[in-house]
């Protein structure tokens, strides 16, 4: 028995020699915490955090153990917690010097939550692609500012081929009034070369199947310059509406 005292105390005096040295107790439960989040035991790291915000509200440690706790829900893949916890912290601290990254954690926290196709909801890509932007505009030398970039691509890439994909949709089961609208949101909004001279006649083809010939008129002198190659259909459907809003 006496043995078994003595090793379950040096034990215990091992453990304890293990926690990390700090001049204050929050110092020491802000290590532990980090300790913690490295080993991937985020429930534990997250109480050692809690604890130390409500002993120590005003501890120097408080503000980062609020970053800390975002940067466990995003590692947690707890992806609209995490934004909202990033947000907060920004809401709350505007001048941090690690703004940057708690910028760009928040578009990161939106970005992981758009859909892998884009026929489902891409409200999370505009909100990664505001913050991304707002990186860029705030903090044009970044270190996060390439891959912010590369991201807003491919969010901008997915609402895209969504823009066009209902657009199309609209024109194909006839709703030409509503396909014009989507494709000329189209133009007003993307640069894509292809997707341009697309919607420029789809606009002019949703036009005369509306026989709304004076708008398909103007458009088709408004859009002829950019478009070279006209398919017969396309061509065809010019002649008529430029004959038709004379008469």
């Amino acid at each position: 028995m006496k043995a078994f005292a003595l090793l379950s105390f040096l034990l215990i005096l091992g453990c304890a020699s293990d926690r990390p040295e700090g001049k204050t107790q929050a110092e020491v439960l802000f290590k532990e915490a980090q300790e913690l989040v490295d080993d991937g035991r985020y429930i534990l790291a997250t109480e050692k955090l809690n604890q130390l915000k409500n002993q120590f509200p005003y501890s120097f440690y408080a503000t980062p153990a609020e970053l800390l706790q975002a940067d466990i829900l995003y590692k947690q893949e707890s992806y609209v917690e995490a934004a909202a916890a990033y947000l907060l912290f920004k809401d709350f601290h505007p001048r941090h010097e690690q703004m940057p990254y708690v910028v760009f954690m928040t578009a990161e926290s939106y970005y992981q939550q758009i859909p892998d196709t884009y026929d489902r909801d891409l409200q999370p890509a505009f909100e990664a692609i505001k913050y991304y932007n707002e990186l860029s505009l705030r903090f044009p030398g970044s270190k996060y500012g390439k891959e912010a970039d590369k991201k807003v691509k491919k969010a901008e890439g997915m609402i895209r081929d969504k823009e066009q994909y209902i657009a199309d949709f609209y024109f194909k089961t006839e709703v030409y009034e509503a396909a014009r609208w989507r494709y000329l949101n189209i133009l007003d909004n993307f640069n894509d070369q292809k997707l341009v001279k697309h919607s420029m006649e789809r606009v002019i083809l949703s036009s005369y199947k509306m026989k709304d010939y004076v708008k398909c008129d103007f458009f088709a002198n408004k859009y002829s310059s950019s478009l070279e190659k006209k398919s017969s259909k396309l061509e065809q459907a010019i002649t008529d509406c430029k004959r038709k809003s004379q008469n």
